[in-house]
């Protein structure tokens, strides 16, 4: 049959109609019934077949499925009500690509459903987004799509916050029931939280209906919602539900009263998909797969796609480079993190619980700094527009709402104060607005991220509205004063804790104060209220914040970009989410997730097969333990090198200022290992994990032999303003230049150096024949040394000047005290050539699966009273 049969558009319209109360292969059986030509029905199966493999195979989302999953989802059609009508409101605030996002996002999330007619169903999946970045949008699209295709009643399981609990009902009122308001029935509402309709029997039995619920995650709520669904159990046989659970790893995962009520929920609906919404899905993804009240996302886990513009962890913080990526690549952050001293941190928080009652914060220099520089950057965001916007500071220190409202009279003394000044043209003041913007602006040019450049002059005369038209709200909840930003342009600090940590957004975030202590990954991201989209002002946002927390993001940066490269992995090797855990690194002061959620998780295991491992950081600061720390890795270094000299064989044809020593023992790769000191800020290079993976390595015959090299220049080269070599001496007298290695301008002040990147995007060749070879770098130079090298690994050597100048403004000197020569490494691993790689027990992570197939501190701790208050009863703002 060819393609413009005239037959085929109507029959394929008939075909959807079938599709959308029966299942694909019932659909065949009807119209063979109908006694339609049998070309026709290959034909409508063909197109089928298309349309619903195009949406599984989209390139993003990035999703696992289960190995049995039906096809059945061919996408919208042109008369579908409540899809068009989202995407129509939406083209009045986003741009087409955005929508586009948006669209093929969802679709991929509806063809991981089950069919709405399929008899029984029960599944359990799982949507990654990022933290501020657009999931409530992906979940609309998504009810809107259900719905279409038949899917009939949605529960929203909205956080813990009455807070969040309204502002979602609130968004899917405006962007769903309004728009199509004789197709839903709510539930719920802005102002009830769940309370049992009458005569659940009527109800359910308009078919033309959808019944909309948006619920807090409250026991009290969830028991009623639960024994409501009870009494009309005969009546949702009809009746295909979607669950989705916004925060899913807040409450649902691990807890004594919430978890087996949603579970209880979920026991009540024969008919039910379970998808949960979340940015930071460690509980989730180290939940039992075998306990079904664990929530472990057995049958699809979906990870969503940022645009160019969302300012997540990895852009602000920066992250290290992922398995087989060029350290080079890896995003080394925005200048936009400023460090909060340690001495101040004490003025800023309490110390301990019992110092709570009597804490009274002090307007510290950093605070002060922040507060100004948040005037500034709102009066910019004015001048660039013309007109007031949305625009927001954060200062999260406590849990503990008697902290926030400890701050009340600190900041309103201060807006006060400078709000006076300014009135008096008091040239003190503005001379130090004028300085904080002139050193801002010069850390963070607006050009350089695409915004118009704003002078002092400029800000001046918008600067005593600005502070004028400030509000400083604590944000919790007892408080009476919250945030609205319904009411016009809203210029605000806000003081809160766990109600400004989960989904609830603020708009025109641009400077957040943090000092909260935790130490657990799920509980630091969800605080991360600065990720984003900064649309008009992506150069002014800053973040103060204690210098260890500032490298904890670093971490997390590189935990989420891992995870969802591990996401990728198993996609490519078309494994299921029980046949394969995704592995979630550690940190050897942080926890992944509360201890009571990942009681089924085990370590993994990795392998370091085709990677580049080398040093980042070293010790800076003056004194004995840094310069021990250098003398004692120059002496690693010499030994190593005395050692290849002896044992080894040197390169001829090497370049004088770059020797190469072929053929050296592993033994001595081994002792290397065992002596240099990578920093322990470096996670990836755990010399216990290393040393036990070359031992492995060499058990079965490979990393025998290892090159070694040094990387230097030429020491006779004249010294520059920015540039000076120091000759290092090697063995048999040869003489090398220092290279120049700067440290990241983020970690300036810090004690240890951050250089980001070590080798160079040649120097994995240094014992590689590269004549010919157009592809110089990671990929091509590993598929290189499978070629000419295989078995063998590479130990590359930098001496690096200690005073090293930087030249760019992203950059900061090296600035290291105590030595003169700072000895960099990186070892270069082949893939095996014989079979699987082996494996270390390694730093991280995963959900235990064998029994899926059975055949086969001094931190301060997380003060959950408020959780627990919102949890277990109903406050006082919930309407009975």
């Amino acid at each position: 049959m060819v393609e413009d049969d005239p037959r085929i558009s109507s029959a394929w319209h008939a075909y959807r109609n079938f599709l959308d109360h029966a299942l694909p292969h019932e659909v065949t059986q009807q119209l063979r019934s109908l006694m339609v030509p049998e070309d026709l029905i290959t034909e409508l199966i063909k197109r089928h077949e298309t349309e619903t493999t195009k949406i599984l195979e989209l390139k993003e989302p990035l999703g696992l499925g289960r190995e049995n999953l039906q096809k059945w989802y061919p996408g919208p059609r042109q008369d579908d009500r409540n899809w068009p009508a989202f995407a129509a409101h939406l083209k009045k605030t986003l741009d087409q690509d955005a929508i586009d996002t948006i669209h093929d996002a969802s679709e991929k999330v509806v063809a991981m459903l089950d069919h709405p007619a399929t008899s029984g169903f029960d599944s359990r999946g799982l949507v990654v987004g990022h933290v501020q970045s657009g999931k409530t949008s992906n979940f609309t699209a998504v009810i809107c799509k259900a719905a279409d295709r038949g899917y009939r009643m949605f529960i929203v399981l909205s956080g813990v916050h009455n807070a969040l609990r309204r502002q979602t009902q609130t968004r899917l009122i405006r962007d769903v029931v309004r728009l199509n308001p004789t197709l839903w029935h709510q539930i719920t509402t802005p102002e009830h939280d769940f309370i049992p309709p009458p005569n659940p029997a009527a109800l359910l039995a308009a078919k033309d209906q959808h019944l909309l619920l948006v619920v807090k995650k409250n026991a009290v709520v969830l028991r009623k919602l639960k024994k409501w669904l009870a009494s009309a159990r005969p009546h949702l046989q009809n009746c295909p539900a979607v669950l989705i659970d916004d925060e899913a790893d807040q409450a649902t995962i691990a807890t004594k009263s919430i978890n087996p009520l949603i579970a209880d929920v979920l026991r009540q609906l024969p008919r039910v998909c379970y998808v949960g919404y979340t940015a930071t899905p460690f509980a989730n993804l180290l939940a039992d797969p075998v306990d079904k009240e664990d929530f472990y996302p057995r049958d699809f886990v979906l990870s969503l796609p940022r645009s160019a513009e969302y300012q997540g962890p990895e852009t602000l913080f920066g992250r290290s480079p992922l398995d087989g990526e060029d350290p080079a690549d890896a995003p080394g952050g925005l200048d936009m993190i400023r460090e909060i001293p340690n001495r101040e941190v004490a003025a800023l928080r309490p110390a301990k619980k019992a110092d709570i009652p009597d804490f009274k914060p002090v307007v510290t220099p950093s605070l002060r700094k922040a507060a100004q520089w948040f005037w500034l950057s709102t009066a910019a965001r004015r001048a660039r527009t013309g007109t007031a916007q949305h625009s927001s500071m954060l200062v999260h220190a406590h849990s503990d709402t008697r902290v926030h409202d400890s701050y009340r009279a600190p900041l309103e003394q201060l807006r006060s104060e400078v709000g006076e000044r300014l009135a008096a043209s008091d040239t003190t003041l503005l001379a130090e607005f004028d300085a904080l913007w002139a050193k801002e602006i010069g850390r963070v040019p607006a050009e350089s991220l695409g915004e118009r450049h704003v002078d002092f002059e400029d800000l001046k005369r918008l600067l005593p509205e600005v502070v004028a038209d400030t509000r400083i709200i604590m944000d919790h909840y007892r408080s009476s004063n919250r945030l609205d930003y319904e009411s016009g342009a809203a210029t605000v600090i806000a003081v809160g804790g766990n109600t400004l940590s989960r989904g609830l957004t603020l708009e025109g975030l641009v400077v957040s104060v943090f000092v909260r202590s935790s130490d657990v990954y799920d509980t630091l991201l969800q605080m991360g209220r600065w990720f984003g989209y900064r649309p008009g002002y992506k150069d002014l946002p800053r973040i103060y914040m204690p210098v260890e927390m500032r490298r904890w993001f670093t971490h997390l940066a590189t935990v989420e970009a891992e995870m969802r490269s591990e996401i990728d992995r198993l996609l490519v090797e078309h494994k299921t989410p029980l046949e394969m855990a995704i592995r979630i690194r550690c940190h050897p002061k942080m926890r992944v997730t509360a201890p009571s959620k990942q009681k089924a998780a085990v370590r993994a295991a990795a392998a370091y097969g085709g990677a580049l491992v080398e040093s980042r950081y070293f010790p800076a600061a003056a004194g004995d333990d840094t310069e021990r720390w250098h003398a004692s890795n120059a002496d690693a270094v010499a030994k190593l090198l005395a050692a290849s000299n002896g044992d080894g064989r040197l390169e001829p044809s090497s370049s004088s200022s770059k020797p190469l020593w072929r053929n050296v023992p592993g033994d001595h790769i081994l002792q290397f290992v065992k002596t240099y000191r990578f920093h322990e800020r470096s996670t990836d290079t755990a010399t216990g994990l290393i040393g036990a993976y070359i031992e492995r390595r060499m058990a079965t015959g490979g990393l025998m032999r290892w090159n070694v090299g040094v990387v230097g220049v030429d020491p006779t080269q004249k010294p520059s303003a920015d540039r000076d070599v120091k000759p290092v001496t090697l063995p048999r007298d040869r003489v090398v230049g220092t290279v120049a290695r700067t440290r990241l301008s983020a970690s300036r002040n810090d004690d240890v150096a951050d250089i980001k990147t070590l080798t160079g995007s040649r120097d994995e060749g240094l014992d590689l024949d590269l004549t010919g070879v157009t592809e110089v770098n990671r990929a091509g130079l590993q598929k290189e040394r499978s070629k000419q090298q295989p078995e063998k690994g590479l130990v590359l050597l930098y001496p690096i000047h200690a005073d090293s100048k930087a030249t760019r403004p992203d950059r900061a000197d090296l600035n290291v005290a105590g030595t003169d020569v700072v000895w960099g490494a990186a070892l270069v691993f082949p893939k095996p050539i014989r079979g699987e790689d082996v494996e270390v027990e390694y730093d991280y992570l995963a959900a235990d699966l064998s029994r899926v197939f059975p055949a086969a501190t001094d931190e301060e701790p997380e003060d959950v009273s408020v959780l627990d208050q919102d949890l277990d009863v109903e406050t006082s703002t919930q309407t009975p």
